[in-house]
């Protein structure tokens, strides 16, 4: 294994291993790519996200440059890094003062001072969950070396992208299946409540509690919460197994 793809999955690892969240770990993604395919040379990196089978903006920038070449890509609905990840393969821009391509998007780039980009796609799978733009502010900064670097780093980061991006969503998964399991607790309290007030099974109490709902447009989770707190004179807390530490 080379220097250069040891410091790559080394950079990689310490992105995940050191950020809370996926933004966190994209803006770190940004930051390493531009600074590895500069090797030297001052560059941006900008990041496009697929979600739900569409193109997304993210806030995901390596510095302020990239934010603001990012903006426009996203206003105007195209530009390299759009390409990429719609049609996974890499796009170069030469010179955005003189390009055909995009024209919007290099008109605005180039008064932005970036004259050179070169987007590539995060393939994972066969499909592009993702795709790296990064900019230079001198015409043609991306040769043979800066896009061969730009491509050996996109595949090894294809995979650490699809490993945060399920990550999270495990995360938000677990929060839901928390945040139901607390429902269904205090909704098993108000009904115990119900139940002794009223004489009646559980079904009938149920239906009480999902009548009042209806009747008063308020969340069931809610009028449970009202009714444990009325007779406990506190809110309703999580059990045990759920509370931090």
């Amino acid at each position: 294994m080379s220097n250069e793809v040891q410091a790559d999955l080394a950079g990689l690892q310490n992105a995940l291993l050191q950020t809370d969240s996926v933004e966190q770990f994209l803006r770190e993604l940004a930051v390493l790519a531009a600074r590895t395919v500069g090797e030297g040379e001052a560059m941006s990196c900008g990041m496009a996200l697929r979600q739900r089978g569409r193109p997304v903006s993210v806030a995901a920038c390596s510095d302020s440059d990239a934010s603001d070449a990012d903006r426009v890509q996203y206003q105007s609905g195209d530009g390299p890094a759009l390409h990429a990840l719609r049609h996974a393969r890499s796009v170069s821009v030469h010179d955005t003062a003189t390009a055909n391509s995009w024209p919007r998007f290099c008109r605005q780039a180039a008064s932005l001072g970036i004259r050179s980009c070169y987007a590539v796609p995060l393939i994972h799978d066969r499909e592009p969950v993702g795709a790296l733009v990064l900019y230079a502010r001198r015409p043609g900064a991306f040769g043979p070396r800066e896009t061969g670097r730009a491509e050996k780093f996109a595949r090894h980061a294809s995979g650490a992208l699809a490993l945060s991006l399920r990550m999270a969503s495990c995360a938000d998964q677990n929060d839901q299946l928390r945040s139901s399991i607390v429902s269904r607790a205090v909704i098993d309290q108000a009904l115990g409540v119900i139940m002794a007030t009223e004489r009646c099974p559980q079904d009938k109490a149920f239906a009480m509690l999902q009548s009042v709902s209806q009747n008063t447009n308020v969340k069931i989770r809610d009028l449970a919460a009202t009714i444990v707190t009325s007779v406990s004179g506190e809110p309703p807390r999580p059990t045990a197994p759920f509370e931090d530490g």
